[in-house]
């Protein structure tokens, strides 16, 4: 864009995909001259993501704001919501933009003068089914702000597609914006000494399919071919994956090894399993292609995209073990062209799913939004 521009984030969970998002998008906006702030929740973070945004932080002229959120709707939100405003009242910004469900909901509800409010959904409320009871009251929002909306932003064409199904067409400037990863995951990684067969890495959470993996993984030792695995994340289900673990007779072939840094795992596991029963447009792929590491993934979300239409029908029906353990072995039985695939996809990571180009091209969608929004004010 010609000039600078006043931009700040505002999101809830300083975690996960969405916060890497924002840290990534944020770090190219000020190298390009822009002003940037941040606004998130003032706790939920994990040690290694607060540790990159403290880095970050001197170089965001908005400053980085911490302020109560609760992650679901209650009285506190009022509060925090004033909060918001103040904060834009004080900042000036051009750009608001909100990232999930709630920072959505704050950036769009807050007063925000002439600034464009921007918003990008992360998934977040378009994982509730329509007719649930929190579909449809997360649903009913999404239509009331869908008016306050100058700019609809999706990491995947799956994410516009379910909004589009699930709460409508927007009114607004709408545009498909890939996740894209920076240089430096772009260097490939090498396994390490006595690396496991497989590596998983995710929350360990029903939504990420571990269980489906070790599922996968009994059933080829019960065909007589036993495989390792080193499983990094951390989460509610730690435990119960363990005694499945132990029931399948796969104590001595798992390690379990809590929160790990995404390269680090990659060097401990010749393959990587994203066994997931839904995503959006998950960085942990992008990661790993980028690393020249073979994947082995479920057709869900905006996966496909990833992949693209030659390599699509690689990809696993999501919940099916026999499927999955029917590609691992696959991939083991032929681990050249398991790689040689992984690097043609490498490729295609690094032309069309960069930091750059996702920076750019939302810098782009704001200065068309801006243009809109300043035309139909005069």
């Amino acid at each position: 864009m010609a000039s600078a521009l006043a931009i700040l984030h505002v999101l809830r969970a300083p975690v996960g995909g969405l916060f890497r998002h924002v840290l990534d998008l944020a770090q190219g906006q000020v190298a390009r001259g822009h002003r940037v702030g941040i606004l998130a929740a003032d706790s939920g973070g994990s040690a290694q993501d607060e540790e990159r945004l403290r880095a970050l932080a001197p170089g965001l002229r908005l400053g980085v704001h911490r302020i109560p959120m609760a992650r679901q709707l209650g009285l506190g939100d009022f509060a925090a919501l004033r909060r918001v405003a103040a904060l834009i009242a004080e900042t000036a910004p051009q750009v608001v933009h909100g990232h999930g469900a709630k920072g959505g909901a704050y950036a769009r509800l807050a007063r925000t003068g002439p600034a464009i409010r921007v918003y990008t959904p992360h998934g977040g409320s378009l994982h509730y089914a329509r007719f649930t009871a929190r579909g449809v009251v997360y649903g009913t929002a999404e239509r009331i702000m869908m008016a306050r909306t100058d700019l609809a932003l999706f990491e995947s064409e799956f994410a516009r597609d379910a909004y589009r199904r699930m709460i409508g067409t927007p009114r607004c400037i709408t545009r498909v914006i890939h996740n894209g990863i920076r240089v430096d995951e772009m260097v490939p990684v090498e396994p390490s000494a006595g690396a496991a067969d497989l590596v998983f890495v995710g929350e360990l959470r029903p939504l990420k399919g571990p269980d489906v993996l070790l599922e996968a993984m009994a059933l080829l030792r019960g065909g007589g071919r036993p495989l390792t695995a080193a499983i990094a994340g951390d989460g509610a289900e730690r435990e119960a994956l363990r005694r499945q673990a132990e029931r399948a007779g796969l104590a001595d072939s798992v390690r379990f090894l809590g929160h790990c840094p995404a390269r680090q795992a990659f060097a401990l596991g010749r393959i990587l399993v994203v066994p997931s029963r839904a995503e959006s447009l998950p960085y942990i792929v992008l990661e790993a292609l980028g690393a020249g590491l073979p994947v082995i993934a479920t057709r869900v979300g905006g996966i496909p995209e990833i992949f693209g239409p030659e390599d699509e029908a690689a990809l696993v029906p999501p919940g099916d073990a026999q499927s999955l353990a029917a590609a691992v072995a696959a991939a083991l039985d032929d681990p050249a062209a398991a790689r040689a695939r992984a690097a043609l996809l490498g490729r295609r990571i690094r032309e069309r799913f960069s930091q750059d180009a996702m920076v750019d091209g939302i810098l782009a969608a704001y200065g068309e939004a801006i243009r809109a929004k300043f035309t139909q004010s005069h």
